[in-house]
């Protein structure tokens, strides 16, 4: 179950040990960090509340063990009043011992639009491939909507889209072909005709996609990524390749996607385009996060005046990772 929106799902629920948890409380270590909300009670208290009912809720959450809990009191209150679309927590991916993500702690609320900034490797691209499901924690914990996207891959693509810099896309295939093929993935969906005319593709919608050019390349694998009409969407390097009027069309169209709800994930080494779309950044340096924040927010921390000075003066500071973003 994804995480809800409403006081609903009251019956009795069981644990993945076929057991019962409906009377027990959590604790902190029982649960570790932030687990995913996946049902909601009410519950009658002993103490009756200000409207004199006796009522108060309780919100169910699974542990990495697949076990079921109840939470109550402040706790079940934060998690209903904040939904969360992405939680990455204590995240660190190795290759041959070497931490390229070395404990990120994000979260991203749903309808949110989060930017990540940071120099050739970063870890950008190594964080938003595993929060994709494309690569699997050393340690940590990613969830989308609630979802482990390594062990739930199939119902993570279903809510899910991805543009990537090295993103794969049939070579002998048409643009029509490709897009149509993806949107046959989905059970809901966008028009194939009209997302292709929205990123200016008609003229070469028959063309096969090894005679495209690098920016329509570009444009096709972000059709690509909206065609299912994702709650969460990653996009890496968006206008990479793109002329001045190609970004601003994209710019708009994501700005649509931002209006209908949809979570972004932004990786961008253009200013320009964070400070257009996002609505915090992060800074990664060396697998760790420098700073994070509103871009005002940013600039008043690093006492600069672009974001772009804020971003190179973070990277010249102590890289003791700051708060979690």
């Amino acid at each position: 179950m994804d995480n809800i929106d409403a006081l609903d799902h009251v019956e009795h629920h069981r644990g993945g040990d076929g057991h019962s948890h409906e009377d027990g409380q959590a604790n902190e270590n029982q649960l570790g960090s932030n687990p995913p909300m996946i049902a909601v009670r009410l519950h009658r208290s002993t103490v009756p509340n200000r409207d004199g009912a006796g009522l108060v809720p309780e919100v169910m959450v699974s542990n990495d063990d697949g076990r079921h809990m109840w939470l109550s009191g402040v706790e079940a209150y934060r998690r209903l009043m904040t939904k969360i679309a992405l939680e990455v927590v204590a995240l660190r991916r190795e290759y041959r011992s070497k931490a390229v993500l070395d404990g990120i702690d994000l979260s991203v609320s749903v309808g949110e639009t989060v930017g990540i900034l940071g120099s050739n490797g970063a870890g950008k691209s190594t964080l938003v491939e595993t929060i994709a499901g494309l690569r699997r924690p050393s340690s940590g914990t990613v969830r989308v909507c609630g979802l482990d996207p390594w062990r739930d891959r199939a119902r993570v693509r279903s809510i899910l889209g991805v543009q990537l810099q090295d993103a794969v896309l049939h070579p002998d295939l048409t643009v029509l072909e490709n897009v149509r093929l993806h949107r046959s993935f989905y059970r809901h969906g966008e028009q194939p005709d009209q997302l292709i005319q929205h990123l200016g593709l008609t003229d070469v919608a028959r063309t096969r996609t090894q005679r495209l050019s690098g920016g329509q390349q570009q444009r096709l694998s972000i059709a690509v990524a909206l065609i299912g009409r994702p709650r969460v969407v990653i996009l890496d390097e968006l206008t990479t390749g793109l002329d001045p009027e190609g970004r601003r069309s994209i710019w708009e169209l994501i700005e649509n996607i931002q209006a209908n709800g949809a979570t972004i994930l932004l990786v961008s080494h253009s200013m320009d385009e964070v400070e257009r779309l996002c609505d915090r950044v992060i800074v990664l340096d060396k697998g760790r996060i420098l700073g994070a924040g509103t871009t005002r927010e940013l600039r008043d921390q690093t006492g600069t005046a672009h974001l772009e000075d804020a971003f190179l003066k973070l990277r010249t500071q102590d890289t003791t990772p700051r708060r979690p973003a």
